[in-house]
């Protein structure tokens, strides 16, 4: 098998076995997150609480109030997940505020 057949079964292994993972940062003063149940909750200087449900074979983990770690076995599914997060306050050019990838 060639090309894209190949790279999905391999990811589909790789995620078994070994599982994906991204980390988002959080960069800026006041920006924060936490977890309540199965939701995923973002302070991010607006008048209101982001709140995001996690989507089911997703974890997501805190390991500061300014870096989360999201992973599972679908690397689509975590990437998707990681990219709606960081569109409610993508990084800023100049100075790098805001919420960024932190590969």
């Amino acid at each position: 098998m060639h090309g894209l057949f190949r790279t999905l079964i391999d990811n589909m292994v790789v995620g078994v076995s070994k599982g994906f993972e991204k980390q988002l940062l959080l960069v800026r003063a006041g920006y924060r997150a936490q977890t309540e149940g199965t939701d995923l909750v973002l302070f991010l200087g607006f008048s209101h609480h982001v709140r995001m449900p996690v989507p089911e074979g997703l974890k997501v983990k805190m390991e500061e109030n300014t870096r989360v770690t999201v992973s599972g076995y679908n690397k689509q599914s975590i990437g998707e997940f990681a990219a709606k997060v960081r569109k409610w306050r993508p990084p800023e050019p100049y100075k790098g505020k805001g919420i960024r990838y932190a590969d």
